[in-house]
């Protein structure tokens, strides 16, 4: 059984500047983002993309994430309680992001950057599908070294079992580090496997939103279930697996028209 380290969350300081280890895990995301964009434009030239219009494509998904990343975590999980405290919202530096909602604003970055720069949305989505993975797994990594999201009770004899001492002396799923290697690393490995050719117009995004779907919905069975507005619809499903229902129904819809379709 095993201990967590309990890091702690500042990495260094430089003078009254504090930085977190959370802080940096983004900026790997997105530093991943642009290499592996730009990897991907090569290995895919008939995609017409350059380096210009990936930076562009980062600034965009970057305000997506932290608007609708904020909001998500108001509306879905916590809405009560920033009823209450309207001037929490905008206080992201204390925490309180949501996947869903941070994929919902990136969709709107998305449309708003296909439309201006006439690509079209799932022109856009197909391209940076590939990418977020890898990011996804730089965020559950900040979420382990912050102790945070901590998994539901494990079995003591599990190897991997770990003991949250933050939380009290029960051994648990290292639930972070599922969700780093299966959202994060396997997904990756796939969709970059998937991408690595001409595909239907949406069959990149598709097989994401199924991808991430399945194995959000999975990992939530071993991860400690946030309160939230759905929580209480039944099937003893959180809020989360209720939120990866339509991303999967979507991503299948998707995949059956292209394969109907010549």
């Amino acid at each position: 059984m095993l201990i967590h380290p309990q890091f702690d969350p500042i990495a260094f300081s430089l003078g009254p500047l504090s930085v977190h280890w959370y802080g940096l895990m983004y900026l790997a995301a997105f530093a991943l983002f642009v290499l592996l964009g730009r990897r991907h434009a090569q290995r895919r030239p008939d995609m017409g993309w350059n380096a210009q219009q990936i930076d562009d494509l980062l600034f965009y998904g970057v305000l997506g994430v932290i608007i609708g990343g904020r909001l998500g975590e108001v509306l879905f999980y916590a809405p009560g309680y920033y009823l209450s405290h309207p001037l929490e919202i905008p206080a992201v530096w204390k925490g309180g992001m949501s996947f869903h909602g941070g994929f919902l604003g990136v969709l709107v970055a998305m449309a708003v950057y296909g439309r201006k720069s006439g690509r079209g949305f799932w022109a856009v989505t197909d391209f940076i599908a590939p990418l977020v993975p890898i990011g996804l797994a730089c965020g559950r990594i900040g979420n382990f070294i912050n102790g945070e999201l901590w998994g539901r009770p494990a079995d003591p004899s599990l190897p991997w079992a770990m003991v949250f001492p933050f939380v009290d002396d029960v051994p648990r799923h290292p639930s972070q580090i599922y969700q780093a290697l299966g959202e994060g690393l396997l997904l990756f490995i796939v969709l970059w496997w998937f991408a690595r050719r001409p595909r239907p117009t949406g069959a990149v995004s598709a097989a994401f939103l199924v991808g991430y779907g399945l194995l959000r919905f999975s990992a939530e069975f071993f991860r400690h279930p946030d309160p939230g507005i759905f929580s209480g619809l039944g099937f003893d499903l959180s809020t989360a697996q209720w939120l990866c229902v339509p991303m999967v129904l979507v991503g299948v819809a998707l995949l059956l028209r292209q394969h109907k379709e010549p």
